[in-house]
């Protein structure tokens, strides 16, 4: 039961379940159509019912969270895009705004299924002048990831100490 931990002892926070379980993807935009050659030639019952969690990436970790940064410095981390579906599946990232200090590095191209592409998420820790923010400026993002079947959003989140 979700009501009691493993001890029998009734919790006190809520237990928050994997997205896996949830059924769907958090952070992530289906696309209006989707071309798939082999869509009219399956038709098992393994594939009939999740049709459509055959298709697409996951992001490890799903969100980015630099902390706290120091002004004029470049800092840089590793997202982990895995190929969950059955089929290569091709993506390109759409580069954030320049005032934000961001910037994706990654090799284009097709990625098998079960294989991984690794996206550096590169930030140039500045303060935008003219704002007086008290000490602490945040810098929030969410970066487009454009696939096949949908968009997936990278939230990135940092506070800059000027």
């Amino acid at each position: 039961s979700l009501m009691v931990n493993a001890a029998g002892q009734t919790r006190k926070e809520k237990v928050i379940l994997p997205s896996s379980l949830q059924g769907s993807k958090p952070n992530s935009i289906p696309n209006k159509k989707i071309e798939d050659p082999v869509s009219g030639r399956v038709n098992i019952s393994s594939l009939a019912t999740t049709r459509r969690d055959l298709n697409g990436f996951h992001l490890i970790p799903p969100r980015v969270t630099f902390g706290v940064l120091k002004e004029g410095c470049t800092y840089a981390t590793t997202v982990i895009m895995k190929n969950v579906g059955v089929n290569f599946s091709r993506f390109r990232v759409k580069q954030p705004p320049l005032h934000t200090g961001l910037r994706v590095m990654y090799t284009p191209g097709p990625v098998a299924a079960g294989l991984h592409v690794e996206l550096e998420i590169e930030i140039f820790a500045m303060v935008i002048e003219g704002r007086d923010t008290g000490g602490l400026e945040e810098v929030s993002h969410d970066i487009e990831i454009l696939t096949e079947t949908e968009t997936l959003l990278l939230p990135v989140r940092a506070n800059i100490l000027c």
